[in-house]
């Protein structure tokens, strides 16, 4: 990895760190069960409501609540966009003849770009592989996430003409959506941008017909899946019992727990996506029962918010 390649993975790697940190601390501090802080409490939910929490006078700065639809839309484009990249990037680690350096150099050429975008790759070895492989393998389970979100928000919910939800929260799905997918890969998020730079280059060099023409060996491109140690298997497991127990649990926790699991442990990036989500439900789900219990006389005034037996 060349002196200036690594400067900018890691400054991409810090900058996700400190947004997720900071988009978590307000939501964390709003739970703190004290008098002194309602006022900050009161504006951090103001921002959070939606659907039958939010009180119709917020509705000047407001959108309708089936405009979930649009995070969906979004996660299924970049969620896809990143696992093609990533995925012929993984296939072209795997090759064994690198293309002659002239190609690079006619297609600096003709882009004005500089030779930091030639197609040689020189993160072969096993340990660079199989961290591309797991998120090859992040970015399968949030595609299936994300594509039946989507079915549901078109298909299934049925969202009242009158449910709202506040801009800023619309705002933060967008970005949360955004952020998921490049926090899946972000260890090797500018190797990938500039491979695929290259194979713009490519195609700019030699052309559709010709691009069309290269032949595949399907055993390498699926081997990044052949690499996957035992916790990736077990972080799937969790999804799917995620998605198996969607209508008795708050399933997103768990999905995004077997995203922690899946990638080892190991991400502190995951670890901190995992910590905004947890602290949005707990925040979410406090407020909804709440409203539950001052809606309903009859609300079981035992029942947890979200979490058996603890809250």
């Amino acid at each position: 990895m060349t002196h200036s390649l690594y400067e900018m993975e890691l400054g991409l790697v810090t900058l996700l760190r400190a947004v997720w940190v900071a988009a978590t601390l307000p939501v964390v501090i709003a739970l703190i069960p004290s008098y002194k802080l309602s006022f900050f409490q009161q504006f951090v939910l103001g921002f959070a409501k939606r659907g039958k929490i939010m009180q119709s006078s917020s509705n000047k700065f407001s959108v309708p609540q089936k405009l979930f639809t649009h995070f969906y839309i979004l996660a299924f484009v970049w969620t896809t966009l990143l696992l093609a990249a990533t995925w012929l990037y993984a296939y072209s680690t795997m090759a064994k003849i690198s293309e002659p350096l002239l190609f690079s150099s006619i297609a600096s050429h003709l882009t004005g770009g500089s030779r930091i975008f030639s197609l040689h790759s020189s993160h072969t070895s096993k340990e660079h592989r199989s961290r591309i492989a797991v998120s090859i393998f992040l970015f399968l389970l949030m595609e299936a996430q994300v594509l039946r979100r989507l079915f549901e928000s078109i298909y299934v919910f049925k969202y009242s003409p009158s449910a709202r939800m506040h801009i800023s929260g619309y705002l933060t799905g967008l970005f949360f959506y955004t952020a998921v997918p490049i926090s899946l890969c972000c260890n090797h998020a500018t190797e990938v941008y500039k491979f695929g730079l290259s194979l713009i280059q490519e195609f700019i060099v030699k052309g559709k017909d010709r691009m069309l023409a290269t032949e595949v060996d399907w055993w390498k491109f699926f081997n990044p899946l052949m690499q996957l140690r035992w916790y990736s298997w077990i972080g799937a497991a969790i999804v799917c019992w995620g998605w198996i127990h969607q209508c008795r649990c708050h399933a997103i926790l768990v999905i995004y727990a077997g995203f922690v699991v899946a990638s080892g442990c190991s991400d502190l990036t995951i670890w901190l996506l995992w910590g905004f989500t947890v602290a949005n439900l707990v925040l979410v789900a406090a407020e909804t029962h709440r409203w539950y219990l001052h809606k309903f006389d009859n609300y079981p005034r035992n029942r947890f918010a979200i979490f058996p037996f603890v809250y």
